[in-house]
């Protein structure tokens, strides 16, 4: 056998790193799901665009946190409208901080666990914190695909209250700098800290995002070691879930936004037996089915979040229809309010003013001059229909809670059955 050269030994550890960034295959066992940069989706696959195959590495710019260091100060405003201090939780035997954010669905798919080791470990003298690291600025809207809100802080109350969080909630996101002395990786990422506020633990809360794989409680093995007086038994884990959202990323919805603005705009017309298709709904897709009017001066902001919620779940099984029920004759003035909406899902005029005949073909009635919406299932069925302005997370839940699991975030529609009140 020929010895290799020594042009070829220079080439190997460059060879062996080439190799080390390949994707690699894994199982459906595999019990440390990857760091996903934000929960965007393939059109239908389920499958994360650019999915990692892999944890990704720390970002060398937000370095984490070394085991042993103090805990770093803070003074954030909660979501009780309170400014919350590190010296607020001197008398807990264990601190435990948590990041996670409104719009990641692993983040979402860990809130029953996360609020579990508040139940479990109050009454023994840890004190839970969850911390939103995310901009909101530097969210795209085809990262919000699996999420009712934004991480805004407002947003943040509004999961508050609809799941029950009775643990300080606090907001990092205007200037991140928390998150940065953190070195907050992903949403979720947990720190543990013991009486003398030394870092004994950081990392994943456990091993799988889908609770029935679970091997390795990690998060609780820390506390419980904490609690005991013995030693950590490992003291790092790799956090997965959704990269946090830095400021710095702003400019990619920047990018984002100038794209939808150069989407085509178009104006069909559409007859009653269009309508009646339209409402059975033939296609694999949740569609929201909206019909409005120029005549209604209040249903603007409507359109704009059901606009906003088409640029969010596109890239899954749904679809958003508008269907202008104004006058045939009133095409150009129809088409002018879509495109100041850079409306670029499927528009519709009807052919007929008569809006009784429009009704009977879409199976609802509504007062002239409003807007009706309904969310119908691919089987025709309809989930949900409002005339009129509505609560959209109230629409957005629904449309949620009736999408089938993908593949790589298990366990969502059980979270949204129960978020929604249909489980």
């Amino acid at each position: 056998m020929t010895p290799p050269s020594r042009n070829a030994l220079r080439l190997l550890p460059l060879a062996i790193f080439v190799l080390s960034l390949q994707p690699k295959t894994l199982s459906a066992q595999q019990t440390i799901p990857p760091t996903y940069s934000g929960a965007q989706t393939g059109a239908g696959s389920g499958t994360p665009q650019g999915q990692s195959r892999r944890t990704i590495q720390p970002d060398l710019s937000h370095p984490i946190l070394p085991t042993g260091s103090p805990a770093p100060a803070f003074s954030l405003m909660g979501i009780d409208d309170k400014t919350h201090t590190l010296a607020d939780y001197a008398n807990a035997k264990v601190l435990a901080i948590v990041f996670e954010s409104d719009h990641c669905p692993v983040s979402e798919n860990y809130e029953s666990r996360i609020r579990a080791i508040y139940d479990d470990y109050k009454g023994k003298g840890v004190q839970l914190i969850a911390i939103n690291p995310n901009n909101p600025s530097a969210v795209r809207l085809n990262e919000l695909g699996y999420t009712d809100l934004t991480d805004s802080f407002a947003d943040m109350k509004l999961r508050a209250a609809n799941r029950h969080m009775d643990w300080p909630f606090l907001y990092d996101g205007e200037t991140q700098g928390l998150a940065t002395k953190f070195g907050a990786s992903a949403t979720p990422h947990i720190f543990l800290f013991d009486q003398d506020r030394k870092l004994r633990y950081e990392g994943r809360i456990d091993d799988n995002q889908t609770r029935a794989l679970v091997k390795s409680n990690d998060a609780r093995n820390a506390l419980d070691a904490l609690l005991g007086g013995t030693e950590v038994p490992v003291a790092h884990t790799p956090a997965f879930g959704c990269s946090t959202k830095w400021l710095s990323k702003a400019g990619d919805v920047q990018a984002e936004w100038e794209k939808i603005k150069a989407e085509p705009v178009s104006l069909e017309t559409a007859t009653t037996t269009d309508l009646k298709k339209l409402r059975a709904n033939g296609t694999s897709k949740i569609t929201v089915v909206h019909f409005w009017t120029t005549a209604c001066k209040n249903c603007a902001p409507t359109f704009h979040d059901i606009e906003t919620t088409y640029r969010m779940y596109r890239l899954r099984d749904f679809n958003f229809v508008a269907i202008s029920t104004d006058d045939p004759a009133k095409k150009e003035a129809v088409l002018k309010t879509l495109q100041d909406e850079y409306a670029s899902n499927p528009n519709y005029q009807v052919d007929t003013k008569n809006l009784k005949s429009i009704q009977e073909a879409a199976g609802a009635t509504w007062k002239p001059n409003t807007s009706y919406t309904m969310v119908i299932l691919p089987d025709g069925k309809v989930v949900y229909q409002k005339e009129g302005a509505f609560d959209i997370h109230e629409m957005r839940r629904t449309v949620l809670a009736n999408m089938p699991d993908g593949r790589a975030y298990a366990g969502q529609h059980e979270y949204w059955s129960e978020v929604a009140g249909t489980k």
